[in-house]
């Protein structure tokens, strides 16, 4: 068996996704048949989406619809957005104001997540027809997909710790793939935020609802900044204010969420019993045992079951614990991980550092991300200062931003980080224990705001759409347009998901 470093090389590409989920994947099944429906000037025909690793997929109407890559030279090459309808109710006669699902990333496909949209959105969509439009760059529109010679997807060698040489060169390949199919400085939320509009007029819709989720909480909030006229409601769910450096505080949160996964622990009788140890002391004390030495592991594969042979290293270990503190239930077993490599027991650990990088390197279009980051993020972004006790050092950080020096890219202007203030319906929503957009980031928006309101729900981590009744709470919202009124106090029976104290779950 060949040894290799084992590292957790996707996750730099999938820090701002809306949620873990499976690798997804949308398909369309409309057999050349004659428009099902007509919407606006916009023809839709049957379609299938779904979700690998789901167990349900939704049907759906699906369409494209053309517009100019660069908007300041009309006559030069157009692409096509996918859209795709989750039309309301039975009836498919829905209000006249939609819902806009806005993915996040940067680099998320909307129609890609449409059985999570479907189940987070039932009851908005028994009134509203809801549209899944994948921003430019995503998705069915015209991804920036990285390609090799051969026409199949580039893979960053898994192997390979994401360093900044590693992730330009990647970068520099797949920019050379590009040529002739797009030009990654318009692929940009400026960009995206036009192409809405250009949707929302082909419609015929007067006003929009909008519902983001991480990265599109930017997308909804810069949309109803440049168009007020034209948004009813907001809903966004894991805020990321507009002046926010996407990527420059993830050690910060992520200490802060890790830090407070932890205290659940010391608050439960049979986690603490059972690990003694503080889970943050713990990822750091595996982390610095490996960073001294780092150790062959013998395990097999999650995804094929063959043996295998890898060599742990500390940057995989807290990249795995960084991935799984995105959704509780997967946090809730990293305290035994631990235990166990703390004792000595690395193939757990090895199996589920593997089987995260590989899901996570499929949810993001790594180019689209760049043209957003490299535009909007990496301009103002100043490394923090080094710190021996930070859990993620800096390098994570640059990693994060080295595709920008051979990214194509133009500064976003200054007035893009300005904050969203105004009297429109806002609905905010956080995770408690969200590692990348804390309910901090919500409060700072929702100053300027004076019909918004922020809700935090406990227990959670990064997306709340779907925890517990935040899907009647939305659709009474979308309906009402009235966030104050809203009784959250549903929200109180969110609890805590216990850790696992043995691999057959948690203590009774």
């Amino acid at each position: 068996m060949q040894k290799h470093p084992l590292v957790l090389a996707g996750v730099l590409a999938s820090l701002l996704a809306a949620g873990c989920s499976a690798p997804p994947s949308a398909g369309t099944a409309d057999g050349g048949e004659s428009p099902s429906r007509r919407y606006g000037q916009i023809d839709f025909r049957p379609c299938t989406l779904s979700t690998v690793g789901a167990s349900a997929n939704v049907e759906a109407q699906c369409a494209t619809f053309k517009v100019p890559e660069d908007r300041a030279n009309p006559a030069g090459r157009s692409i096509d957005l996918r859209i795709a309808l989750l039309e309301a109710g039975n009836s498919g006669a829905g209000a006249p104001d939609p819902v806009f699902f806005l993915a996040g990333g940067p680099g998320q496909a909307a129609s890609e997540v449409a059985v999570i949209v479907d189940t987070a959105l039932r009851q908005v969509r028994k009134q509203r027809d809801i549209f899944l439009i994948d921003q430019r760059g995503t998705g069915g529109s015209n991804p920036l997909s990285c390609l090799g010679a051969d026409g199949k997807e580039l893979q960053l060698d898994e192997d390979a710790a994401p360093t900044e040489a590693v992730m330009r060169d990647f970068a520099t390949q797949c920019l050379a793939s590009l040529k002739g199919r797009a030009d990654p400085r318009f692929y940009t939320t400026t960009e995206a935020i036009a192409d809405l509009d250009a949707v929302r007029q082909a419609l015929g819709a007067e006003k929009l609802n909008l519902v983001g989720g991480s990265y599109g909480t930017r997308v909804a909030q810069r949309y109803a900044m440049a168009y007020p006229q034209h948004t009813r409601s907001i809903v966004i769910d894991g805020v990321v204010p507009n002046d926010l450096v996407v990527g420059g505080e993830f050690a910060k949160t992520f200490d802060n969420a890790i830090t407070l996964q932890s205290a659940q622990c010391r608050k439960d009788a049979a986690c603490s019993k059972r690990f003694p140890v503080d889970t943050r002391e713990q990822l750091r004390s595996v982390a610095d045992t490996l960073r001294r030495a780092p150790v062959t592991v013998d395990y097999r594969d999650p995804g094929t079951n063959a043996p295998r042979q890898d060599v742990l290293s500390p940057d995989s270990v807290v990249g795995l614990a960084f991935a799984f503190s995105y959704v509780p239930e997967y946090s809730s077993l990293l305290p035994l991980v631990l235990d166990e490599a703390a004792q000595g027991r690395y193939a757990p650990l090895a199996s589920l550092v593997r089987g995260a990088t590989r899901s996570m390197d499929f949810q993001i279009n790594r180019g689209m991300q760049w043209s957003v980051i490299c535009s909007e993020d990496a301009p103002r972004f100043q490394a923090p200062p080094e710190s021996d006790d930070a859990l993620f050092g800096a390098e994570a950080a640059r990693a994060f931003f080295a595709a920008c020096p051979v990214w194509p890219h133009q500064p976003a202007p200054a007035a893009t980080t300005a904050a969203l203030k105004g009297d429109l319906p806002v609905l905010l929503l956080s995770g408690e224990l969200d590692p990348v957009t804390p309910p901090r980031y919500a409060d700072q928006v929702v100053k300027g705001l004076p019909n918004g309101r922020a809700l935090v729900a406990r227990g959670q981590g990064h997306g709340t759409l779907s925890a517990g009744c935040m899907p009647r709470l939305l659709g009474q919202f979308i309906d009402t347009t009235d966030a104050k009124a809203l009784d959250a106090s549903c929200l109180d029976t969110l609890s805590y998901v216990p850790a696992f104290t043995s691999f057959n779950g948690w203590a009774p």
